[in-house]
This record gives structure tokens, sequence and C-alpha cells, in this order.
């Protein structure tokens, strides 16, 4: 009965650590993807769409907030912004008539917690060449307190005629594929540091509950001998 007990005691650990190495393996790629400040392309082909990045991740994860988006635009040898581009996480508004029926939503859906503030410019022209802005009026939810903050980045876009492949691009996706392969064999190293922790764990309560066993079955062999050497 005790080593049947023992048995299943083990077994139980075993599971245990087995779903304590998965959940750490998940938890390591959930927590990096969660949010990631990514710069955007700066090279857009004329008469092509193009998608203009913008991420500002929240410091703290877990803190409830809304965010508002405006996107300025200055175009080449001009000298101030233009407000072209509004978004309150329902509905959009293009205010700059040059980007009417051109300029359509990328980013966070179905959430007033803006992070990802992307657009889509449609039917690239020359004339897109420039700098955008974009603007997180984001106000953080505390429990008796609002605090608004605003955080905002530029995109300096180029038009060009025909797409070219620069240098930085080439490195950035290199540096993504390789970032990819190294995640991967670290979880292979483990799963395998894992699966060898409960490999061992399980040839030790084997090897104990052996003993056991063999313990008893010693013990009742003597019970037994003293019984007949009784009679």
């Amino acid at each position: 009965m005790k080593m049947m007990m023992k048995m299943k005691m083990a077994d139980a650990n075993m599971r245990h650590l087995l779903l304590l190495c998965v959940f750490c393996a998940l938890s390591v790629s959930l927590c990096n993807g969660a949010c990631a400040e990514v710069d955007s392309d700066t090279e857009a082909v004329a008469g092509r769409s193009f998608k203009l990045g913008c991420i500002s991740c929240k410091m703290r994860g877990e803190m409830e907030a809304t965010a508002t988006i405006d996107w300025l635009f200055r175009a080449r040898g001009e000298a101030d912004f233009v407000h072209i581009y509004s978004y309150d996480g329902e509905a959009s508004n293009v205010i700059d008539e040059r980007f009417q029926d051109r300029v359509e939503w990328h980013g966070s859906k179905k959430t007033f917690d803006i992070q990802d503030a992307s657009v889509d410019i449609l039917n690239v022209t020359f004339n897109d060449s420039g700098v955008y802005r974009c603007i997180f009026n984001r106000v953080l939810l505390y429990k008796h307190l609002e605090f608004p903050t605003i955080a905002s980045k530029e995109v300096h876009l180029t038009v060009v005629a025909k797409a070219t492949r620069g240098t930085a691009s080439i490195v950035s996706e290199v540096m993504m594929y390789v970032s990819i392969i190294g995640l991967q064999l670290w979880l292979l190293v483990e799963m395998i540091y894992c699966y060898r922790k409960i490999a061992a764990a399980g040839e030790e309560a084997l090897r104990a509950s052996a003993a056991e066993y063999l313990a008893i079955a010693s013990e009742s062999k003597d019970n037994c001998a003293g019984v007949q050497v009784a009679e």
C-alpha cells in the first residue's frame, strides 16, 4: 500500500515538473511578444501601398489606459507640420484632403488601449515624401487618478520609382532570423533539460519503490518463517 502511494506521489511530481517546464517556455515567448517597438520602413514605391509603422508600448502592461492618435505630415520643402489624420479607437478621420480616401487604419483594433498606431497609405505618390509624425495622447488610468501622457515618433519617408533593398533592410531581416533560430534552440535546450530532470526523477522513484518492495518481501518472508517455526 505504501509503495503504491509513493509511486502515485512520484508520478504527480513528474507531471508538475513537466507542466512547470512548459509554462516557463510559454511565458518567455508570451512576455517577449506582448509589445515590441519596431521602427517603420522609410522607403515607399510610387503607385503602391505603404505601411507607416508607429508603435509605442506602455511601460506597465497591467495598467489600464486609453489613447487617441494623431498623424502629422511635413512635406519635403515645407517648414510646418500639417494635421492629416486622427483615430480614437472607434472612428478615424482624414483631415487633409491630399490624403482623402488614401489613408486606412492598420494599428490596434477593438481596443481603446492603442499601442500600435500604424496606418496604410494607398496609391503612394512622389508628393508623399517627407516627415510623418504620429502622436499618442494616452491617459493612464490609476485607481483614483487619470494621468495624461504624450508620446510621439517620426518617420522620414522617401518615395522612389522602383523598390530597392537597402543594407539596413537586409541586416534587419538577418537579425530577425537569427533571433528566431536562437529562441528555438533555447527552447530545445530547455525541453531536453526538463526531460532529463523528469527521467531522473522517475528512475529515482522506481528505485525507491523497488527497494521498499524488496524490504517488504523480505520482512514477509521472515514473518512466514517465524510462523512455521512456531508451529
